[in-house]
């Protein structure tokens, strides 16, 4: 029989209705839709290797979500940069020193778990503040031993999953100089932000004393900017410095008032830690009506109906805006315009 996930399978839905409930699982129509997908690749392709690709990316997801659950309430930030650099190099110092600073401000640490960046990052924050998303490789990539034997360590076969667990779950992201692996986390992380696919995020290069993120600004500044293939607004991105204790401020500044945002229908809904008033509302329609759909406005709100499904930010005051949604680079501008207030 064809399956449908709208509930046109007759006795099939029975079967799978049955076994939600003997099993108890939360959100169970999202599952049910879960078992009807495996169920329909079953019936469409007879490819064993798709199947299994298939089946190994929910196993790694699944565990990746049971890994971070008990820690959803605490602000992570994602670290990158290169597996080779040694221990007695300056920037692994200064990565050590940057992540001991988030410990201190209540923030745990991401990283992919190898040596080099990823582990002094592990070293400064401690094995207790930290996680470890590893990879299955056949060099560079053992588990560091700040987090071997962890309880925080995933081990992925596929780069996609690991790609979705170091930016799902992370609140900032903090780039040291590295390799082809460091260059393309930079440019993905700026791609999903500049495209709206992942929220607004701070995005901090740490650089050494020979100007490596300084170098790569002045690449992209002339050989991008210049020949129109980005826009100055993308600029606003990331943020580049030497100091490690700057770059720490440079996120915590991003949460000084903002909190996180959400798409309601057309309505781009921003919450905030502290309410607006009428005034600050003025200014941020005179300085970035750019951002704005066509006759489009912005207003002061509370929770929205639609927002019900996360009753923990329900007290939270709002700034609901009709956003272009092309506009990314000046929306962190305009997010560090309502933390200045």
């Amino acid at each position: 029989m064809n399956l449908s996930f709208d509930r046109k399978n007759g006795e099939i839905d029975e079967i799978i209705d049955d076994l939600l409930r003997r099993i108890e699982v939360y959100h169970p129509e999202m599952i049910r839709q879960m078992i009807l997908g495996a169920l329909k690749s079953g019936q469409e392709n007879n490819y064993l290797a798709d199947q299994k690709l298939m089946c190994t990316a929910m196993k790694e997801m699944r565990y990746t979500n049971k890994i971070f659950a008990p820690y959803r309430d605490r602000k992570k930030v994602t670290i990158f940069g290169s597996a080779r650099t040694n221990p007695e190099e300056p920037i692994y110092k200064k990565c050590v020193e940057f992540a001991a600073l988030l410990v201190k401000r209540e923030y745990m640490v991401i990283t992919g778990g190898g040596g080099g960046i990823m582990q002094a990052g592990n070293e400064g924050a401690g094995a207790e503040n930290s996680f470890a998303v590893n990879i299955q490789l056949p060099f560079e990539q053992d588990t560091n031993p700040v987090m071997d034997q962890n309880d925080k360590v995933i081990l992925y076969k596929y780069f996609f999953n690991r790609k979705v667990a170091f930016l799902k779950e992370t609140h900032a992201v903090a780039l040291f100089p590295g390799g082809f692996g460091t260059m393309d986390e930079a440019m993905e992380v700026m791609t999903l932000v500049q495209t709206g696919k992942t929220p607004p995020i701070p995005l901090v290069m740490i650089d050494d004393e020979g100007g490596y993120w300084e170098q790569w600004f002045d690449f992209t500044r002339d050989s991008l900017l210049k020949r129109g293939l980005i826009s100055g607004e993308d600029f606003s991105l990331f943020s580049i410095t030497r100091d490690p204790v700057e770059a720490v401020q440079f996120i915590d500044d991003f949460y000084r008032n903002y909190h996180s945002l959400r798409f309601v229908k057309d309505k781009l809904v921003i919450r905030l830690n502290k309410p607006l008033d009428t005034g600050h509302l003025h200014i941020l329609n005179s300085e970035f009506g750019a951002i704005l759909k066509p006759g489009g406005v912005m207003t002061l709100t509370s929770a929205l109906p639609e927002e019900n499904d996360q009753p923990d930010l329900k007290l939270l005051p709002r700034l609901s805006l009709e956003f272009d949604r092309r506009s990314y680079g000046l929306l962190k501008a305009f997010i560090r315009r309502i933390n200045s207030f």
